[in-house]
Parts: structure tokens; C-alpha cells; sequence
């Protein structure tokens, strides 16, 4: 049977959101709640916002003589487990939001076709569909005298179009077909929009599936470990992330910008334009506005899974989850070895110590009063401490480092040889301020220096007069270059 193969796959996609969603009874119920507030007007809502609005909803349903017996955060938590709707808790929200899945969105799209359709085959469709060919016939020809003799006869069409505009005969496209090509390409800009949310889902498939690569990988270091400490961005290098990146890149573009900003302002002046109606006219005012808040979200949605990607690899918590998962795995092994030694009716003399938490009321909780703390007797007027300049000088100087003397230092070392380390330095200026001494000549050399591929040994004496080193990175500083340490 030919057929099979069809059919196994229909089959299982019957059992996907999207197909049940449109063969369920309460089918177009579902559909026209979740088009009204989750896709006309606006593509996400908080949590309680949308229960609110769909409470008042069943409400009107009800009093129409409709049965919905269940409250409406009932329905939107079956919606959530059908697949219908998402969930998502954005940075710095206060609740989590709701928006419609990528199956329900199609569903939408798909019914909307069916109560609006449009003609079979039309003039504009076919101008779309000769125009690409003959675009990407003249884009993959690889003989140049082809091509110099289509862009000749081009030249020479322009120049006549040219030469009869100025001559008064201008040809302009009828309203009706105006009005054909107006809507193809509504159809295809809301099409595009709604790829954005496909995408979306493939980043998510895509993350899942590394993770669950680096959980699965009992090596050492496997490919995508080493590809994420190498600091490759997986998500990105992939290739949806390369598609969406070249995607978000064009329509970011500031002239391809420009140029679609443009057409707009000019299709919208012209006067077959008001025989759209006012949802047709609404979207192609929100076009641009609309590509850029989808591509936007799916972008942020890209960068949060590379991050959380690569913070999960570099904090080293991928290793604790392997680790569970190697423990449920020897769970699962001693789980199907017991399974025919042990009956399911036999009772298991163990007891399971389940972890629990007293419950308090708020009624038994007592304020802090900070009087009870408080000390008897009235606050002491205190003596006021001695201060010298002597002493607010040694102070700046264990707070400060005296980068003006380590300049000098500098300076004087370079006057009786060529070049000197901060070793040279110190070893004829010890470090006064101690580590901090050696922390200004880095800086100072980081700055003015020139840096060796090796290391040295420095000494200094600290403020407990305990002597320590340390090895840092060897830098020279020039003579030809001791002007640029003069101090201000």
C-alpha cells in the first residue's frame, strides 16, 4: 500500500496541537478567545490580565446560554497542557506572561484563510512567481556575455520608459490590480511574521538538544564542550542561527530601513488604499513596527540561550547534572533487575523519610520593637580625636598610591641605563607603600612600558615589615619614552 506512509504520517501529526486543536469540539471557542486577545491587538499578556479578560469572556458566553462550568485560569491551565498556549516569565517581570504557540498561531492563520479566502489564481501571484524565477535564472548564470546582453535590454526598456513618461504616457496599475497586489502582500508579510515564532521554536529545540549532548556525554571533554570552551557559540553558528542572523541583518539594515519606511508612506498615500478594510489598513501601518518587535524578540530569545548556554558549561553545573542523571540511570538498571525478583504486590519493609516544613500562621509572628534593644540612659557626648596633618598625610599615603615618586623613581633609573624592569626600579627605590608600590609600577608600565614575553621576581617589605615576592610580568621601561612619565 502506497498510501501507508501518508497516512502514519497524518496520523501522528493528529495527535500534534495544531490538529487538535482544529478538530476539538469547543475547537472554535478556543480559537476565537485566543485570536481576540492574543493575536489581533497584542502578542503577550500577564498572567492576570489575561485571566481577567477571559473570565469576562466566558461570562458573556454564558449568559448567551453557553456551558462553561470551569473558572477561566482552569481553562487557560488546560490550554497550557493541550499545547495551545505558552508560558514565560521574562526578566524583571512581575508575573509570568502568556502568548500563543506556534501551532495555535497557524491554526489562526489557517481558519482566517477559510473565512476570508481570496482568489485561486491571480494576476499579482504569477507577477511574484516569474519575477523570482526569472531573478534567480539571471542571479545563478555564470556566462558574463548573458548577462552584459539582459542588463543591455534592460538599459534599453528603462530608457524607453523614460522617454514616454516625459512624453505624457505614463502607465499606472489599476486600482483593482493595485488592490490584488496590496493584499499578496499582506498575505506574505503575515506569513513572515509568523515564521518568527518557528523560529523561536527551533533556538528552543536546538538548546534542549546541546544540553541534553553535554548531559548524554560520558567523556572527559566531548565535541560541544570543547566547541563552548573554546568560546564557539553553538546556537548561533547553527544553521538557524546563521539564517536569522543574515535575516535580523537585512531588516536592520538602515537603507533597507529607509526603503521599506518609504514604500509604505508612499502605498499608503495612494487612494485604492482606502478601499482595504481597516485590519488590512492597520497592518500595513504596523508592518515595519511589527517585523522589528518579532525579529526583536526572537534576537533576545537567541543571545538568552547562548548566554545561559555558556554559563552552564563554564559554571561547571552541567557536571552536577550528569551526575543526577548517571544516579537515576543506576536507579533505572537496579529498578529492571529487582523487577522479576521482587512482586508488585510484596511489601518492601523500608521506610522513605520525606523531607517537610513546620506551617506557622502570620497571626504568631511578633514585630521588632527596637526599644526593648535599646541601651539605658542617654547617648554620651564623645571626646574628639586628636588629628595632625602628620597623621592625615600617612592616612592619603596608605590610601593612595604616590604614583608622582614612582614616576620619578622611573625617571632617575632611566637616566643611568637605557631600559629598566620594575625589578630595576625597585631594587634601587624600594616599594614604600609596599604592595602598592609594586601595583603602580604595573600600572605605570602597563601604560608607558613595553612588556617582554617572560616573567621576574619582585621584593617588597609590607606594613607588617614581613618580606614577600611575587612573579609578574616582566616590563620595560624606555629611556626614549621617559618624557611621557613627567608628572603633571
Amino acid at each position: 500500500m502506497k498510501a501507508d506512509k501518508t497516512i502514519a504520517t497524518y496520523r501522528r501529526m493528529r495527535a500534534q496541537p495544531l490538529w487538535r486543536l482544529l478538530a476539538a469540539d469547543n475547537g472554535p471557542v478556543v480559537i476565537g478567545l485566543l485570536q481576540t486577545h492574543l493575536y489581533q491587538s497584542e502578542r503577550s499578556l500577564p498572567a492576570s490580565i489575561f485571566h481577567e479578560r477571559i473570565g469576562r469572556d466566558l461570562e458573556e458566553l454564558r449568559a448567551q446560554g453557553s456551558d462553561f462550568p470551569q473558572t477561566a485560569q482552569a481553562y487557560v491551565a488546560s490550554w497550557l497542557a493541550d499545547g495551545y498556549l505558552e508560558r514565560r516569565f521574562p526578566a524583571g517581570a512581575a508575573e509570568e506572561e502568556y502568548e500563543l504557540s506556534t501551532a495555535t498561531a497557524q491554526a489562526i492563520r489557517f481558519v482566517c484563510d477559510l473565512a476570508q479566502p481570496h482568489s485561486a489564481a491571480t494576476e499579482s501571484r504569477l507577477a511574484l512567481v516569474i519575477e523570482a524565477l526569472a531573478r534567480l535564472a539571471e542571479d545563478t548564470d555564470t556566462d558574463k556575455f548573458r548577462r552584459i546582453d539582459r542588463l543591455m535590454a534592460e538599459q534599453a526598456r528603462i530608457d524607453k520608459e523614460i522617454d514616454a513618461i516625459q512624453k505624457g504616457q505614463m502607465r499606472v496599475l489599476p486600482h483593482a490590480a493595485a488592490l490584488e497586489r496590496t493584499r499578496e502582500i499582506i498575505t506574505l508579510a503575515g506569513d513572515l511574521a509568523g515564521d518568527f515564532r518557528r523560529v523561536r521554536d527551533q533556538f528552543d529545540q536546538l538548546n534542549r538538544e546541546l544540553r541534553e549532548r553535554i548531559m548524554d556525554n560520558d567523556g572527559n571533554r566531548g565535541e560541544v564542550l570543547d566547541s563552548l570552551f573554546a568560546g564557539i557559540d553553538l546556537i548561533s553558528e547553527s544553521e538557524a542561527g546563521r539564517t536569522f542572523s543574515a535575516f535580523w541583518r537585512l531588516l536592520t539594515d538602515p537603507e533597507q530601513a529607509a526603503t521599506l519606511d518609504q514604500a509604505l508612506d508612499s502605498v499608503m498615500s495612494r487612494e485604492f488604499v482606502s478601499q482595504l478594510d481597516a485590519t488590512e489598513r492597520h497592518f500595513l501601518l504596523r508592518l515595519t513596527r511589527t517585523l522589528l518587535e518579532q525579529g526583536g524578540m526572537v534576537h533576545e530569545v537567541l543571545q538568552t540561550f547562548a548566554r545561559s548556554l555558556k554559563h552552564f558549561v563554564q559554571s561547571r553545573e552541567y557536571l552536577e547534572q550528569r551526575r543526577l542523571n548517571h544516579l537515576l540511570k543506576e536507579a533505572h538498571r537496579a529498578a529492571l533487575i529487582l523487577k522479576d525478583e521482587v512482586k508488585v504486590t510484596e511489601a518492601l519493609e523500608y521506610t522513605l523519610e520525606l523531607t517537610s516544613s513546620r506551617v506557622r500562621s502570620l497571626s504568631q509572628w511578633v514585630l521588632h520593637d527596637p526599644s526593648l534593644q535599646a541601651l539605658p540612659g542617654k547617648m554620651a557626648q564623645g571626646d574628639a580625636a586628636l588629628i595632625d596633618l602628620a597623621l592625615i598625610g600617612e592616612w592619603v599615603a596608605q590610601s593612595e598610591i604616590d604614583f608622582r615618586t614612582l614616576k620619578a623613581n622611573v625617571r632617575t633609573v632611566l637616566t643611568q641605563s637605557a631600559q629598566a624592569s620594575i625589578a630595576d626600579v625597585l631594587e634601587q627605590f624600594p616599594a614604600a607603600q609596599g604592595l602598592g608600590s609594586v601595583v603602580g609600577l604595573l600600572a605605570l608600565g602597563s601604560r608607558h612600558g613595553f612588556r617582554a614575553e617572560h616573567s621576574e621576581t619582585v621584593v617588597w617589605v609590607g606594613g607588617d615589615d614581613q618580606r614577600r615576592s611575587a612573579r609578574i610580568p616582566k616590563i620595560f621601561f624606555l629611556r626614549e619614552r621617559a618624557d611621557e612619565l613627567a608628572s603633571p
